[in-house]
């Protein structure tokens, strides 16, 4: 089975909600979630733990090297 295409796709989503959760606190635009409004601090986890996700996903696609 080939892994690093996985990697690289995980890791590529991982990247896109870090960088949301990013333009979220530079923005400072509200989330609303079933009448309540997330708190702005709620941003740094995620952009913290998915960010550390996407950085592990695309370092171990580089070292599988041609996937197989």
């Amino acid at each position: 089975m080939k892994t690093r295409p996985f990697l690289l796709i995980s890791g590529t989503i991982f990247l896109i909600v870090a960088v949301a959760h990013l333009t979220r606190l530079f923005t400072g635009f509200d989330v609303v979630m079933g009448g309540h409004t997330v708190p702005h601090w709620a941003s740094y986890p995620g952009l913290l733990v998915p960010g550390a996700l996407a950085v592990w996903a695309f370092r171990l696609a580089s070292r599988s090297g041609s996937g197989a």
